[in-house]
């Protein structure tokens, strides 16, 4: 069988498993992908079964992303205690309902104070620690012009007074979205989100 013909073949599966595992298309996608590319540098008469040492890779690989996951997590939550949302979203010990109400209460205070672009790189930079070399290919902005945006987002958390949001539904739309990411690492699909509420609130201002 050839290599492409073994690809073809055990892709879906691999994706079920890594879907299943890690709970994001994306990561899934892209842990399905670094298996094949390892699986194509080794020697391949060394290996007895192609789908055990394709499955057993697969899965070591979501644990891996998993625990790095988890490093970063625990990380972000002993390191930005300074962080309104942060505190608001940390304290796991309140009832289900009264944490999801602080952290949508949250998400809205910081959408009535920041504009879209200063929201999406204070909740990607704080929250989620994304370098300023990602949240320039995000955004389309230099790295010191994020930099900028981070700390005028800060500043303005820190004022009193809090602009009138023409889009009051947004945060409702985000929290799910930003629930996934922090829970389960499905980064991906907020990202998407806070972009296109950039692009549509840049594209409004023309």
């Amino acid at each position: 069988m050839s290599q492409t013909q073994t690809i073809s073949l055990y892709q879906p599966l691999l994706y079920a498993i890594a879907l299943r595992m890690v709970g994001s298309l994306q990561d899934a996608e892209d842990i399905v992908q670094d298996t094949f590319v390892k699986w194509l540098t080794i020697d391949h008469e060394k290996v007895e079964n192609t789908k055990a040492y394709l499955i057993r890779t697969v899965t070591n690989n979501c644990i891996n992303h998993l625990n790095s996951f988890r490093k970063k997590k625990s990380e972000y939550f002993s390191n930005l205690k300074n962080s309104e949302l942060l505190e608001k979203y940390r304290d796991f010990e309140l009832p289900r309902f009264d944490l999801e109400n602080e952290l949508s209460e949250a998400l809205v205070l910081l959408h009535k104070k920041l504009e879209p672009i200063e929201k999406g790189i204070y909740l990607l930079r704080e929250v989620f620690d994304f370098e300023y070399e990602d949240l320039q290919e995000i955004f389309g902005k230099k790295k010191e012009n994020c930099r900028q945006l981070f700390s005028r987002a800060k500043e303005k958390l820190h004022q009193e007074n809090i602009k009138k949001s023409e889009t009051e539904n947004q945060p409702l739309q985000l929290l799910e979205s930003f629930k996934k990411a922090c829970n389960f690492g499905q980064l991906s699909e907020f990202v998407n989100q806070i972009s296109q509420e950039v692009n549509k609130f840049t594209l409004q201002k023309k």
